[in-house]
């Protein structure tokens, strides 16, 4: 095992030469303070991020109709899967970095909620990005497409592709980082005639907000958190919510009582296929 230097007496060309070039792929709240601690150590940080600014899926976008319905495509052009009316699940103490705290805020557009909405995370990773100096390191616009090491030399680097206005460059890096979440892709299930059923169908990454569900009868598959929330939204609008779920035993005790409660909530079982019913006319 390696022995812990000791930078006290360690000649100063040594420490030199241990300090890196590093990427960080992602600017949300791990690759931020990845890369703040990264340039605390004297390490040379760039840090790739796909979309127009900081926050990862803090980030809001709600413009969806460019995206496929399903999440089917290789790319996925819209990256958060927040909806409109998401607020933190979690208190506003334990969502901040411990240097930083998620402090409220009075000022126009503020939320000082202890559970606040999704904006107000993402203002606070703004604020954070700006006062540790983290936006300066940040290629904003720019995808990362590969990762692989780079063969023929004495130790390793990484060799990164990444892509920005239509342009393909490679760069060479001491270290890579991987910062990107994962909740961008949707996981569909699989289910008989999902493919070929013409209706509507959607993940609730591209949800945003349930207008579009006006007076129609609705099928959740799932019953997690994001499906409860998107659930009780939809039947403020819809005409019937039916919730299809694998188990009906880890319902949780509120969410059983909202349904029992609510007229156009309807538990069902799992959902075992998609079928077109052709109406019989009567002669």
């Amino acid at each position: 095992m390696d022995q812990p230097r000791n930078l006290t007496t360690e000649p100063e060309s040594t420490i030199l030469s241990s300090k890196k070039t590093v990427c960080v792929i992602g600017a949300g709240p791990s690759g931020l303070v990845a890369a703040r601690e990264l340039r605390k150590e004297g390490h040379r940080v760039v840090l790739f991020e796909q979309k127009h600014d900081v926050g990862g899926q803090w980030l809001f976008d709600p413009d969806v109709e460019k995206e496929d319905p399903l999440g089917r495509t290789k790319f996925m052009e819209v990256h958060s899967s927040i909806y409109n009316s998401l607020r933190l699940l979690s208190p506003r103490e334990i969502m901040g970095y411990t240097d930083f705290p998620f402090l409220m805020k009075e000022g126009l557009g503020r939320d000082t909620r202890r559970f606040p909405g999704h904006r107000e995370l993402w203002l606070y990773l703004k604020e954070f990005s700006v006062h540790f100096g983290i936006r300066e390191l940040i290629r904003f616009n720019t995808r990362v497409e590969y990762v692989g090491m780079l063969e023929d030399v004495d130790y390793d680097l990484s060799i990164d592709r990444v892509e920005r206005n239509g342009e393909v460059v490679e760069e060479v890096f001491d270290a890579v980082v991987v910062g990107n979440g994962q909740y961008s892709y949707p996981q569909l299930p699989s289910i008989k005639g999902m493919k070929t059923w013409k209706r509507k169908q959607m993940h609730s990454h591209v949800y945003r907000v349930p207008q579009p569900f006006q007076n129609q009868v609705v099928v959740m598959v799932g019953n997690s958190l994001s499906a409860q929330d998107i659930s009780m939204e939809l039947a403020g609008v819809a005409k019937e919510v039916h919730i299809s779920s694998r188990s009906q035993k880890n319902l949780m005790e509120g969410f059983s009582k909202v349904i029992s409660k609510h007229e156009k909530l309807h538990l069902r079982p799992q959902v075992l296929g998609f079928f077109l019913v052709v109406p019989v006319l009567k002669k």
